[in-house]
């Protein structure tokens, strides 16, 4: 079965919108963890505010320059959960149609490399609770952002995790991979 990895960008104040804040922090270091992760991953799972946002930036990137991920992101398969989108326009994009636990649950089962998913958001909530997310990786960015923050959507989410793995980057950054944990 394929593994469902959360990976999201986040300041010390919550903050994971318009993460233009970490581009002083991709080093050579986050680069190459970054590379690993889409390296591994065959899809991409997205839901329609991280859709909307990746959409709008990665196709206007060079997809010749490999130090961009332009040619993985515009190519790679992506998988959108939304009742709203009817016709995406960024290359190899599907809508998840019906239930959302039904439907990435039968991706898990197909063969293939993990599945990345951006952004932390309802559609994460909702299958962290349906038991699918196999782990969330916050890359922690030594910045306060201010504004709207991570617990402002999920303010009835509630999950508890078990500590998979940390990374300490020269460049402040933390990433800190978390298994959630089976309720019991």
């Amino acid at each position: 079965m394929r593994k469902l990895i959360n990976s999201t960008y986040i300041t010390l104040d919550g903050v994971i919108e318009n993460p233009m804040w970490t581009s002083p922090y991709f080093d050579e270091e986050a680069a190459s963890l970054a590379g690993a992760q889409t390296t591994e991953a065959d899809a991409m799972l997205m839901g329609r505010a991280t859709y909307d946002g990746m959409s709008a930036a990665w196709p206007n990137m060079d997809e010749s320059d490999p130090t961009t991920g332009a040619a993985y992101f515009n190519n790679v398969k992506k998988y959108v959960a939304s009742t709203t989108l009817t016709d995406p326009t960024w290359n190899n994009t599907e809508v998840l149609q019906g239930d959302l636990v039904e439907a990435v649950s039968a991706l898990k089962a197909q063969e293939g490399k993990n599945i990345i998913q951006y952004g932390f958001g309802s559609v994460t909530a909702q299958l962290i609770r349906a038991g699918l997310v196999d782990e969330v990786r916050f890359w922690i960015h030594p910045v306060l952002e201010g504004g709207a923050n991570l617990t402002v959507p999920l303010t009835d989410f509630k999950a508890s995790f078990d500590l998979i793995d940390t990374r300490v980057h020269k460049s402040g950054v933390i990433v800190a991979s978390y298994a959630p944990k089976t309720p019991a």
